[in-house]
């Protein structure tokens, strides 16, 4: 099992950040936590979802390819909340 490193907390925090302020962008919302939350959250949902469906987003580098991801779970998981909310 790996250990926990400050690195790898930063570095999951920062994709979780960039997921989510690109989610921003597009379905609105903001703030630095929130987009941390809603990134990490949907970095889960979108994994679990293009897994699910087999799709592969083609992009070569990991780290690109872990935020554009994670953005599109942070779109849903917004989405989500929504439609729970109205």
């Amino acid at each position: 099992m790996g250990k926990i490193d400050a690195k790898g907390v930063a570095v999951f925090l920062a994709v979780g950040f960039a997921a989510g302020w690109l989610a921003s962008l597009l379905v609105g919302g903001g703030g630095l936590i929130r987009n941390i939350i809603i990134g990490v959250l949907g970095s889960f949902v979108g994994g679990f979802l293009l897994n699910a469906l087999n799709v592969k987003i083609g992009i070569s580098n990991p780290l690109l390819n872990q935020i554009v991801t994670g953005a599109i779970g942070a779109i849903v998981v917004v989405m989500v909340a929504r439609i729970l909310a109205w």
